[in-house]
């Protein structure tokens, strides 16, 4: 493998060489390389990824349902997972806010039956990215992980050209604002997946 593994790591790559599709092990092989993990733990090959806010009803929730659905477009859906929490425990058991569900629902996505949920420390073991909205998620979700040793968790403009925060319409109000940088980065985030390069092996 060209890459800089383990011979373990290796052999994991060539034991699943005849069982995943090509496109599938880029996936798994651009991940491991963006957490620089050492030794991979990915469940029947799905790439895992957990969006995450502060409360779990606004930001986080709509990156969940906008990443699925872009997801299902592309003909993805059992190449990932998919989820979403809060770094707090303000609004467990909540439903999505009623305006975050009605901009979703402007672009026929559906969030039916998800409630907030709050992250925990297994969580980082469960995922592959952890994706936070704005610094303060970062510095939560590093708190609750004990920090972050392989380099999962990361900002979600931080995969587009414009890196900042997802603006916070729990604060602004501005529902508009927050789909266009939830989108753009879900939209950046998947390309920047789907468009890694391919797994070469060495025989």
């Amino acid at each position: 493998l060209n890459c800089l593994y383990t011979k373990k790591d290796c052999k994991f790559f060539q034991s699943y060489e005849k069982t995943f599709n090509p496109e599938l092990l880029s996936l798994i092989f651009f991940i491991s390389l963006r957490s620089k993990s050492s030794y991979l733990q990915y469940e029947f090959g799905m790439v895992r990824i957990l969006f995450v806010c502060h409360g779990n009803i606004c930001r986080s929730p709509m990156a969940e349902f906008v990443m699925k659905d872009l997801v299902h477009k592309a003909g993805r859906d059992g190449d990932f997972h998919i989820e979403s929490a809060a770094t707090s425990t303000e609004e467990i058991g909540n439903e999505v806010y009623p305006p975050a569900r009605r901009k979703l629902a402007e672009h026929n996505i559906s969030c039916k039956g998800k409630t907030a949920r709050q992250m925990t420390r297994h969580d980082y073991d469960r995922f592959d990215l952890l994706v936070g909205m704005d610094s303060w998620n970062i510095r939560n979700m590093k708190a609750i992980c004990g920090g972050d040793p392989d380099e999962k968790i990361h900002l979600l403009l931080d995969f587009t050209n414009r890196r900042g925060e997802v603006s916070d319409p729990w604060y602004t109000g501005d529902f508009e604002a927050t789909w266009r940088d939830v989108s753009e980065g879900c939209t950046c985030l998947l390309k920047s997946i789907t468009d890694s390069p391919s797994v070469r092996y060495n025989h």
